[in-house]
């Protein structure tokens, strides 16, 4: 009867038990991954890196129409028209000429119309109407009241 030689490197064959558990490994590593990155989708984040204007900032050209108790009518603390004029063509003028350069510059131009408690509302009109001549849409209302 002969002995069977054995060899220092017996041939034990393919392994695929380690194979297995790299392959799971992976495939844990890429579905926790997955989930990772649709959570970033959901809230919209986004990395820290270089920051693109996409509109221009918006700057505001801002008059004031002051109405006086007794029907004169300031822009900008300047006075414009007489008390009794109701076309009040210089500050049609003056308000044509600043909605012009208001659009060329690219700026909003924006009015505040502030009247007198005791000034005539038919005066209040007259401006709107001016404003209205000139082009201006964007128009703001206060009132001034007792500083006492």
């Amino acid at each position: 009867m002969k002995i069977p030689v054995q060899s220092n490197n017996p041939d034990v064959g393919f392994q695929i038990a380690p194979m297995i558990d790299v392959v799971f490994v992976i495939l844990v590593f890429f579905m926790s991954l997955a989930a990772q990155i649709r959570i970033e989708q959901i809230l919209q984040t986004k990395l820290p890196g270089v920051s693109v204007a996409g509109t221009a900032t918006e700057f505001v050209d801002e008059q004031i129409v002051q109405i006086g108790q007794d029907g004169e009518v300031t822009l900008n603390e300047e006075i414009y028209d007489s008390p009794t004029s109701r076309d009040m063509p210089q500050l049609t003028t003056t308000l044509g000429q600043l909605k012009a350069s208001s659009d060329a510059a690219k700026n909003k131009l924006v009015v505040t119309v502030i009247s007198h408690p005791d000034s005539p509302y038919y005066r209040t009109i007259d401006v709107l109407n001016s404003l209205a001549v000139a082009g201006v849409t964007n128009v703001t209302f206060t009132a001034e009241g007792d500083e006492s």
